[in-house]
């Protein structure tokens, strides 16, 4: 018998083959981790809705506004909390593409007279112990209360209210530029209800 020889032509064939396989079993699971991909997301959402908006017995995210803005890449999700009908809150998703290392993505809860309830940081890539302090309760906890109209949410170090996370002052930046985008829209939504 003779031994077959490996021609280029052999090559492109094999690795033709070796490429659609891997393709078809890249795609094959992307389709069976996209469910649990999603049940997860939305899970994250309803987890983060419980924690700053006060107790309420509608279901927000049926009722979810996706408002189209220039202020975002993506269309700024707002939900409505109800309890027997009667609005109680409103949680507004804000982001800043200016962190220290890119998006950061919040949900702010505001009261109905403004004042933020409370913040959840859903999406950050900021520096381990020092960026991502920013979801910390003594971070988090001054901007509890305030108005954004009457707390100004930029760095003190940059003339506003805010205490700066210590060494992550972009980060800091971020979070309170992603915060005011969330009040705006609020604002917005607000004026056009009234």
């Amino acid at each position: 018998m003779s031994k077959k020889e490996s021609t280029f032509f052999n090559m492109i064939i094999a690795l033709f083959v070796i490429t659609i396989i891997a393709g078809a079993s890249l795609g094959f699971i992307n389709d069976i981790t996209k469910g649990p991909k999603a049940r997860a997301k939305l899970e994250r959402k309803v987890n983060a809705l419980k924690q700053v908006l006060p107790e309420f017995n509608n279901n927000p995210v049926e009722d979810v506004l996706m408002l189209k803005s220039d202020k975002a890449k993506d269309s700024i999700e707002i939900y409505t909390g109800t309890f027997d009908n009667k609005p109680i809150g409103t949680a507004v998703i804000g982001s800043s593409e200016k962190g220290y290392s890119g998006l950061v993505k919040i949900m702010v809860g505001f009261n109905p007279d403004g004042s933020i309830k409370n913040i959840v940081v859903l999406e950050q890539k900021e520096t381990p112990g020092l960026g991502t302090k920013m979801k910390s309760e003594k971070f988090i906890r001054q901007f509890k209360g305030k108005k954004p109209s009457e707390f100004n949410l930029k760095p003190q170090k940059n003339g506003g209210d805010v205490d700066a996370i210590a060494g992550a002052t972009i980060s800091t930046r971020a979070f309170g530029e992603a915060t005011q985008m969330a009040y705006d829209v609020f604002l917005e939504t607000n004026a056009s209800k009234n």
